[in-house]
């Protein structure tokens, strides 16, 4: 089965600091983390000024078919429940 991204909702997670969003395979939920710091990198207007929830946000709705690709590289590797993806993941 493929990994969908059927909701497009994402929120952020102050705790991890990072934008939490949901992929399903077939009837499996799998939670993804997206780092603050991931994002800073991977939008260089993020990282020239002052960072806030709703930049965060915002980059990621930006980057969201590169979060999403990457994520779906991340979860090739195998099934888990959750998968954080950095800023390595981006390189």
């Amino acid at each position: 089965m493929t990994l969908l991204f059927p909701n497009s909702s994402r929120s952020f997670d102050e705790k991890r600091n990072a934008v939490r969003f949901l992929g399903h395979e077939g009837m499996f939920e799998v939670r993804f983390f997206v780092e603050a710091e991931a994002l800073v990198i991977a939008d260089a207007e993020l990282g020239r000024s002052k960072i806030s929830e709703s930049k965060l946000l915002s980059a990621f709705d930006a980057l969201r078919q590169s979060v999403y690709d990457v994520a779906r590289k991340a979860y090739s590797g195998g099934r888990r429940d959750s998968y954080t993806l950095t800023a390595a993941h981006f390189r």
